[in-house]
């Protein structure tokens, strides 16, 4: 596995005003897992990814990496957030850029990811000559320009049309599995985690507790014929069963 394991240990998080958000949570994913983070609006996902991306700080509690030390994460937002002045090869290539990277060798590692996500062809357009689908496919390939062992999503897919999304969900699973990263996925859809994810996390409502952990028990190909299968419905009512619990 190429990826990175995480642990949190007792995480706290507190608003202003004193409103927790995540209480005292203990999760541990594996080098090379693709969890996904699941529960109603205002629950706290994006805060836990935000704290696992160390874009912020725990109140209380630990998080740790394994193997400790310097290693790339990439996150990738619900809005692509394109520059739209520059063209799909330099947006692709912006972190190798910040990074100082000289130009051939940024371009040339763009136009690999850029040809992963299948927009081999595209790299003199820019962002206004393309689809949401399409802007959402060059976020996900400046994600991966600097080789991350941590990649973090938050409901990237959630404004896009449903077969442009199924399209992209596979698309994630097959990066995946060539890569070997450890991803989170935070997403409100129970079809989208059940079918993205080998393990799906669900939040409460309120007080940032983890209701449900839950191994998805299918194949680890995942086709548009399983969209249909009685077996995604049973992973798909647990995780709704948990969902709907106060």
């Amino acid at each position: 596995m190429n990826g990175v394991a995480v642990r949190l240990d007792a995480v706290r998080r507190e608003f202003d005003g004193g409103s927790i958000v995540i209480s005292g949570m203990d999760l541990h994913i594996d080098a090379g897992e693709f969890l996904a983070i699941l529960g109603p609006s205002g629950c706290g996902k994006s805060t836990l990814l935000r704290l696992i991306a160390q874009l912020a700080a725990p109140d209380a509690g630990n998080i740790s990496f394994e193997p400790a030390g310097a290693f790339q994460t990439a996150y990738v937002f619900q809005d692509a957030h394109l520059l739209p002045w520059r063209s799909v090869l330099d947006n692709a290539a912006l972190p190798l850029e910040l990074l100082g990277v000289d130009r051939a060798t940024r371009h040339s590692k763009a136009l690999d990811a850029l040809n992963q996500v299948g927009l081999a062809g595209t790299e003199t357009k820019y962002p206004a000559q393309l689809s949401g689908g399409m802007r959402m496919r060059v976020s996900i390939a400046r994600a991966l320009v600097t080789d991350p062992k941590l990649l973090l999503l938050d409901e990237p897919f959630a404004a896009l049309d449903e077969i442009t999304r199924f399209r992209l969900e596979m698309q994630l699973r097959e990066l995946w599995q060539d890569r070997g990263m450890t991803v989170v996925f935070v997403t409100h859809s129970i079809s989208e985690a059940a079918f993205l994810a080998e393990r799906a996390v669900v939040l409460s409502r309120r007080g940032g507790k983890i209701k449900l952990d839950r191994r998805m028990e299918l194949s680890s190909k995942r086709t548009a014929e399983l969209r249909t299968d009685p077996k995604l419905g049973v992973e798909m009512q647990s995780l709704y069963a948990a969902m709907e619990e106060e």
